[in-house]
């Protein structure tokens, strides 16, 4: 290969390298972005980290948050997958989320190159999708995996078209090295949304082959795609059949209960899958950024309305007071930003859909299309529906409004290749007229109905408003107001420049290195100024402190003075159930994860959140110590899961609960229902101290079990680790133990002096045993047979697509060296 031809994609690095140093400057000074959810990832694999570097092994489960889960669904090390070595590698050449900018640029300028874009026009194109505001909102919260797996979508595709261009070999092999890489990355709703996109780009493709007699071709493209496809997810297989044999058990699982049926599906809830759906009107973000005013804790000017009102009613913090508002007022709970594509390619994306000739243009704009209408979610139900009873997986992904990334990937692949279709020279001047004044026609028509008509119908209230006090809120209606018509102003200015830079390059008045210069330019004067709103050197601190977010408190060193193994805190300064600072330091009976176990979910919405609410209403009253012992003994669903410290003031002791029941107890008597249905309703008025509650379907681990009582009798954790508990028993007669663990049988295995022992379920979540007579060591040992074969599986799938993926390259090396 010539120098001359090297020389573009070494420019294009060196680009992108100093983009992206430029736009994360403060990394340059030492310190590092804080990243909401990384501080709770922190807190919840606290314990995970300090058992692998305390043992050199893998915690396979964790007790940290709520009262136990597998630990591959927070943070695990598949040492088979070697793929993890050379991602380690690569990660480690910036922080975090500035490596993630440079592979977005890297990955859509890679496959823009397969689409035989010329490189100066895929630096634009690179840009233009990494740019994409959605990227930068996700980055500065710290949805690293997200991030990471979205920078890999543009390869994947480049390699899947590249196939089905008739480099078979070479596509699929980028395909599958890419896709590998994805799967790596552990976000499976971004693979699954690459997979649609594939999977529309792949039915086109086969239409067109059966038009054109290419059958045998498409079925050569499509078999070495599925096998590339099949060695890549080899590569992480381990953590695949985890995830999904977990998934069953998890919210993202079937329930048992049969209450609110129409609202439930074979994985999420409908509500909750649903929570986060883009507004249909709130699509608009895609041209116009503050269409629903950006943030829920968005930052104004000094110039602000809101700003003048707080400091004519000498607001003693007015600065700081307007750098966190709920400037957002959508559809949505809340946000973070918007989903702006650009408005320049916004309007490349309309003129390509009549320049661009294609089945491509169909296929983009399909899949354009489609993500709109499912990221509208429980606004366009008639096809969420579809999707959520129907299509395979669908029902097992939140947050609809994410399937947006589709279409950022999809506008600007279509903008270039308009842009490429008119640099190409390929267009007549009728062409280009006619695709002008329909693109002008259309980009106009969206504009005027549903950005300045409705602008002037909207009354720029939202939900928390009635929370500000009246005066406050009106301030901030205004500033929305304000932020809509400047923002209004402001894309259809770039818009109307990107006409013009067009009209200026097809009439032959500017080159083609001024053309790229401008284009480039302007692309960067919409997109950064946007993406600057949230996330700038503000989201950075010092290093120090970024990775030390958490300082023990004076509750907190009190809890850590108890000698005692294993036993759980209830947090109630926090949100218990959406924070996990507390897993931190303890073993939380809350935490923070979007697939916690289903039945412990259901646990929380009919049992603990009850308790805790009326334990918070009888600390409110000022108590006296025998209500609140009477409060802390009427708490059978915490006391079962050993809850033995409630934080009620970071800054005191804790609350001692004396009637926690500890690792293990012995119960005298047991019931036998019909259904999941009876056995979460028992539990409302039972003791767990002396009952236990379990299904029929447990019936034949209690035939010829009679309780008998042995005021002797002990039970007691001995020895405690994530993998491994072990308990010592001494009773005269035969006896039923329950154990404040979480049931699950997907890996844990129970044994009774040495010897593998049946256990079940019972209360609901908790696991229980019978316990012969006499002195006895019992052992839980948490040891999937699937994590061991799939690592073995995962090691030679990634050795042999390494090796496949060398020998391609080495391949056309050298057809490239004989071509000259």
């Amino acid at each position: 290969m010539k120098m001359k031809n090297i020389l573009p994609h070494i420019a294009s690095i060196a680009v992108f390298l100093g983009i992206t140093f430029v736009y994360f400057y403060p990394i340059l000074e030492g310190k590092m972005i804080e990243q909401s959810d990384m501080i709770q990832y922190m807190g919840m694999s606290k314990e995970i980290t300090d058992y692998r570097e305390k043992t050199g092994n893998e915690a396979l489960w964790t007790n940290s948050m709520f009262g136990g889960m597998p630990a591959y669904l927070i943070s695990m090390q598949y040492s088979s997958n070697l793929f993890r070595y050379v991602n380690k590698i690569m990660l480690g050449l910036l922080d975090k989320p500035a490596i993630y900018l440079f592979l977005s640029l890297i990955g859509f300028y890679i496959m823009l190159l397969i689409f035989k874009v010329d490189p100066w026009l895929s630096i634009a194109g690179a840009i233009a999708f990494s740019f994409s505001s959605y990227f930068f909102v996700i980055g500065a919260v710290g949805h690293n995996t997200k991030y990471l797996a979205i920078s890999y979508m543009a390869p994947i595709i480049g390699g899947v078209h590249l196939t089905f261009r008739g480099r078979i070999i070479l596509g699929s092999a980028v395909t599958g090295l890419f896709l590998a890489f994805q799967l790596l990355a552990n976000h499976y709703q971004i693979t699954y949304y690459t997979g649609l996109i594939v999977i529309t780009y792949g039915i086109f493709e086969l239409v067109s082959a059966i038009r054109e007699k290419k059958l045998p071709h498409a079925f050569k493209a499509i078999g070495a795609l599925l096998l590339s496809s099949l060695i890549a997810f080899g590569t992480n297989l381990t953590n695949f059949m985890l995830v999904n044999e977990y998934g069953k058990e998890s919210m993202r699982g079937k329930s048992e209960l049969t209450s609110d049926i129409a609202n439930k599906t074979s994985g999420l809830d409908k509500d909750y899958a649903t929570a986060w759906s883009y507004g249909i009107l709130e699509t608009m973000t895609l041209l116009v950024p503050n269409y629903n005013g950006g943030s829920s804790h968005g930052e104004l000017s000094q110039k602000s309305e809101t700003y003048q009102i707080l400091k004519a009613n000498n607001h003693p913090k007015a600065k700081e007071a307007i750098k966190q508002l709920p400037l957002y007022w959508g559809d949505q709970p809340f946000t973070s930003g918007p989903v702006y594509a650009g408005a320049i390619i916004f309007y490349l994306f309309i003129l390509g859909l009549f320049l661009v000739k294609d089945r491509l243009k169909w296929w983009l704009l399909t899949i354009t299309i489609l993500s709109i209408l499912l990221a509208w979610g429980k606004n366009f139900m008639f096809l969420t529906d579809i999707f959520l009873d129907y299509f395979p997986g669908y029902n097992k992904f939140r947050s609809v409004s994410m399937m947006l990334v589709v279409a950022e990937f999809a506008m600007p692949l279509l903008a270039i290749l308009a842009v490429k279709k008119i640099i190409d020279g390929n267009i007549n001047k009728a062409e280009f007229k006619k695709a002008l004044i329909w693109s002008l026609g259309i980009f106009g028509a969206i504009f005027v109905i549903f950005v300045l008509f409705a602008g002037m119908s909207f009354d720029f209230t939202g939900k928390e408003d009635n929370q500000l006090g009246e005066v406050i809120a009106s301030a901030i209606t205004a500033d929305r107001k304000t932020m809509f018509w400047s923002d209004t102003l402001r894309s259809l200015v770039f818009a109307i420049l990107s006409i013009c830079l067009i009209l200026l390059f097809y009439f032959k008045k500017i080159k083609n290195t001024v053309f790229y210069i401008a284009l480039i330019s302007l692309l960067l004067i919409d997109m950064w100024p946007v993406d600057k709103r949230y996330l700038n050197s503000d989201n950075f601190e010092r290093r120090k402190k970024v990775e030390n977010p958490f300082t023990a408190s004076k509750t907190d060193e009190y809890i850590l003075k108890d000698p005692t193994p294993d036993f759980r805190v209830l947090n109630l300064t926090v949100n218990t159930f959406n924070d996990a600072s507390t897993a931190y330091f303890h073993k939380s009976i809350g935490g923070y994860h979007g697939a916690k176990m289903k039945r412990y979910q259901e646990l929380i919405d009919y049992h603990i959140s009850r308790e805790m609410t009326k334990l918070i209403d009888t600390l409110k009253e000022k108590p006296t110590f025998t209500a609140i012992d009477k409060a802390l003994n009427s708490l059978n669903i915490l006391n079962m899961l050993n809850t033995r410290y409630i934080i009620i003031n970071r800054e005191a002791p804790p609350i001692i609960n004396p009637y926690a029941l500890g690792n293990s107890w012995f119960v005298s008597s047991f019931k036998l229902v019909n259904n999941a249905d009876e056995e979460i309703d028992a539990m409302y008025n039972f003791s767990p101290m002396s009952e236990a509650i379990t299904d029929k379907r447990y019936s034949a681990e209690l035939d010829g079990f009679s309780p008998v009582r042995d005021t002797t009798a002990t039970i007691g954790l001995t020895s405690y680790s994530p993998n491994e508990l072990v308990y010592q028993s001494k009773t005269q007669a035969e006896q039923l133990a329950v154990f404040s663990e979480i049931f699950y049988n997907k890996g844990w295995d129970a044994f009774i002096d040495g010897k593998e022992h049946t256990y079940f379920r019972v209360n609901y979540i908790l696991r229980a045993m019978r316990i012969p007579s006499g002195e006895h060591k019992i052992e839980f040992r948490f040891k999937p047979a699937k994590y061991y074969l799939g690592e073995k599986i995962s090691l030679a799938s990634s050795a042999l697509i390494i090796l496949i993926f060398i020998g391609v390259i080495v391949r056309e090396f050298l057809k490239s060296k004989n071509r000259g």
